[in-house]
């Protein structure tokens, strides 16, 4: 129900900011659209690895919904009144995006403590996907409602109150959650001021503490990178919605031919989370990680290349189902590798740096690409940046030996089951 109110929302966001007929919309513009959308994640996330490690992360699924649907019913009044200008606007529309970084890092630290050691890799097969197709078909809600409502400022507007009340069904979801069932299994209790205070202290063990697990800096290197350069190629991508493409048939051009994009990287993420598991399995997660990596390498360059619509589709489902196969063997590993006591600070730092990296990206297009997004010379590096993260990762696992689940996760699992029954 929450990542249905994200997709819902980021349509309204995206149509009053990058899809405006009033506003030209180049690459510097579409930058400054994904910091405003990804900067609260990563300026929250410290915050939220150490008071994750505190609080109860099921009150932290229902208090976050809550709290977005007031601030979501704020941002549809300012852009009825004022459109998307204004301090009032961005804001709260920040604001949103900061508290729903609260709501993914307790997601991702607590399910260890709803399933069994085994199945953590189709758990995260399961639960990212589901969240992200969902997030999808919220974001296919909300064209709906622009379709009907109209595309202006009121139209967005009202997308944003339908994304609103999707948040407050999120929250009465999330109350028929026991409130100690996602941990944290040993909260910390101690002075919360002196916490917040040591902050940065938190951060640096929690990166000392991942960094002493190769096997998990590694894993997430390539997440990262993966990350940065599909950052790239949606800055081209949008351009060439906004810009270049114009409609031909049932392929559409502007917001809706992006939401069709979506969908095709959508197809792909279910795919890839659907098979991950099973393949995994008989060849393991490091020899995943590689074979995808090198494959996207070797087909985004060709699928790229003649910058149409039904190519940058298809580019778009490999896209798609790459980095979600990636994350689904990352965040098994991280959380194989990871100490609960260190979980939340981890994951919180995991999340930050993925969307940093999505930031630089976007920077770093601003500068790069044209304003229609062709760029052959940006697109030969996308995909040979692939090819070094798949190489690069390989050699770097060479010789280590397969990460045995913590004594931990045990502990955490056994606990899940008790609190159960």
């Amino acid at each position: 129900m929450s990542q249905t109110a994200d997709g819902t929302f980021q349509a309204a966001l995206a149509g009053a900011v990058l899809f405006n007929p009033d506003h030209h919309t180049g690459p510097r513009q579409v930058a400054a659209g994904f910091v405003i959308l990804l900067l609260p994640y990563s300026v929250i996330g410290p915050f939220a690895g150490v008071l994750l490690d505190r609080w109860r992360r099921r009150q932290v699924l229902v208090y976050s919904a809550l709290l977005r649907a007031g601030l979501v019913v704020a941002t549809a009044g300012f852009l009825a009144a004022y459109g998307p200008t204004g301090v009032g606007f961005a804001a709260t529309a920040l604001a949103v995006i900061a508290v729903n970084r609260f709501y993914l890092s307790a997601t991702s630290a607590a399910l260890p403590s709803v399933v069994e050691d085994r199945r953590l890799v189709l758990a995260n097969a399961l639960s990212p996907t589901a969240g992200t197709v969902m997030a999808i078909a919220g974001a296919g809600i909300g064209l709906a409602v622009r379709a009907v409502a109209g595309s202006g400022n009121h139209g967005d507007a009202v997308t944003a109150l339908v994304a609103a009340a999707g948040y407050a069904c999120a929250a009465l979801v999330a109350t028929r959650l026991p409130p100690n069932s996602l941990g944290p299994a040993y909260p910390d209790t101690g002075d919360l001021r002196a916490h917040l205070r040591g902050i940065a202290g938190g951060m640096v063990a929690g990166a000392r503490h991942l960094l002493e697990r190769p096997r998990a800096a590694n894993a997430l290197a390539v997440v990262f990178g993966q990350r940065f350069l599909f950052g790239l190629w949606s800055m081209m991508a949008l351009l060439l919605y906004r810009n270049a493409f114009h409609s031909e048939g049932i392929l559409r051009a502007g917001l809706v031919g992006a939401g069709q994009a979506i969908a095709a990287a959508g197809v792909g993420l279910v795919l890839a989370a659907a098979v991950t598991p099973w393949i995994t399995e008989r060849i393991g997660k490091r020899r995943w990680i590689v074979l995808v990596t090198v494959g996207v390498a070797l087909t985004t360059f060709l699928l790229g290349m003649p910058f149409t619509m039904p190519a940058l589709i298809g580019s778009a489902f490999v896209l798609g189902g790459a980095l979600q196969a990636t994350k689904v063997c990352v965040d098994t590993i991280v959380q194989e590798a990871i100490e609960d006591d260190f979980r939340g600070r981890v994951f919180a730092l995991y999340d930050t740096a993925f969307n940093l990296s999505f930031i630089a990206a976007s920077v770093i297009g601003a500068f790069v690409l044209p304003a229609d997004g062709r760029s052959l010379p940006a697109l030969a590096v996308i995909a040979g940046g692939y090819g070094v993260l798949g190489v690069g990762y390989a050699l770097a696992e060479r010789g280590h030996p397969p990460i045995a689940p913590t004594a931990q996760l045990s502990v955490i699992g056994r606990f899940s089951r008790e609190n159960a029954r």
